[in-house]
């Protein structure tokens, strides 16, 4: 399955593209109030620039989902820190843009990625690490069948402040019912 098909589903994934630029720094600003303290996304082209050169297709993938009707972006999806051999392991970032939050749109959009990470990738487990508090987060993994793996006290610095994070993961040999559809 390619990361554009889609069973019947309100959004489409797909791989980021220079001419998100505008659009996607457009919402991002928009969005910095929701995303603060959980995430910080590009702001500025020079930011743009760096996020989409990062995205190589071998340790990181870097998607936009787009709404079915019209193509308007409604977030992101990466699947950053690839690694392969005995591993086949990801670790996977998203965020919601307003005016698109609470919509059920980022469970949709999340579940393609994570069927593309398996279907196409061939990776084995996807992971997602999430700060206590961040709750459309944790809510958005258990719909979809990841279980909790472990608590890490500042594991991640986002600004200037080391976070705290929940680890979850979600692998081929678990009930993939929820990713599936």
């Amino acid at each position: 399955m390619s990361v554009n098909q889609t069973l019947v589903s309100p959004v489409v994934v797909r791989m980021l593209a220079a001419e998100d630029e505008v659009r996607f720094l457009e919402l991002a600003n928009l969005s910095t109030g929701l995303h603060h303290p959980w995430v910080r996304l590009p702001l500025s082209p020079s930011e743009f620039a760096d996020y989409l050169a990062k995205s190589d297709g071998v340790t990181t993938v870097c998607m936009v989902a787009c709404r079915s009707e019209d193509g308007d972006l409604i977030g992101m999806v990466n699947i950053n820190e690839i690694v392969r051999g005995p591993y086949q392991r990801g670790v996977l970032g998203y965020s919601v843009f307003l005016p698109y939050a609470r919509q059920g749109y980022m469970s949709a959009s999340v579940a393609l990625v994570v069927r593309f990470a398996f279907d196409d990738l061939d990776l084995n487990r996807i992971e997602a690490d999430i700060q206590p508090g961040n709750d459309a987060s944790l809510n958005l993994v258990k719909r979809l069948g990841f279980r909790m793996e472990g608590f890490s006290p500042g594991y991640i610095k986002i600004g200037d402040t080391w976070r705290d994070h929940e680890r979850w993961a979600i692998t081929k040999q678990m009930d993939l019912s929820a990713i599936r559809g």
